[in-house]
């Protein structure tokens, strides 16, 4: 199973970068093992929630985990500020790096993951996972 590390700099946005580098390399499975790094700005989709939620300042990037796949993606990621007050959520677009993010991912060479609605089921596409 290849491992991938790239480094986004300042003003790149973490999901889109994240999404776009999965993208370029064809990653039909694959999991973010680490990232650590800051966001100057920060979008969260809170749980149970519809609506984003806006954070403006400086943050560091405390956990991240999530699947990644050229069908779609799903990450959460904890961010703490400078008094150490943590929020986490769904990763969107519109996180701003604010020094560095430096992640490594996963890729799995076995199968496909997939985002698919499932009847009855939660409301949001889930994961399909299907053999190679």
């Amino acid at each position: 199973m290849p491992s991938h590390t790239f480094r986004l700099k300042p003003g790149a946005d973490l999901f889109d970068s994240i999404e776009a580098f999965v993208k370029e390399r064809g990653i039909e499975a694959g999991c973010v093992l680490s990232c650590v790094g800051s966001l100057a700005h920060a979008v969260l989709r809170l749980a149970h929630r519809e609506t984003y939620n806006d954070y403006e300042g400086h943050f560091e990037i405390v956990s991240i985990t999530g699947t990644v796949s050229v069908h779609g993606s799903h990450i959460h990621i904890a961010i703490s500020d400078s008094d150490g007050a943590t929020v986490g959520g769904h990763l969107v677009s519109g996180c701003r790096i604010y020094t560095t993010a430096e992640i490594v991912l996963l890729e799995l060479d076995d199968v496909v993951y997939k985002r698919e609605m499932y009847e009855n089921d939660s409301g949001y596409d889930e994961l399909g996972v299907y053999k190679k």
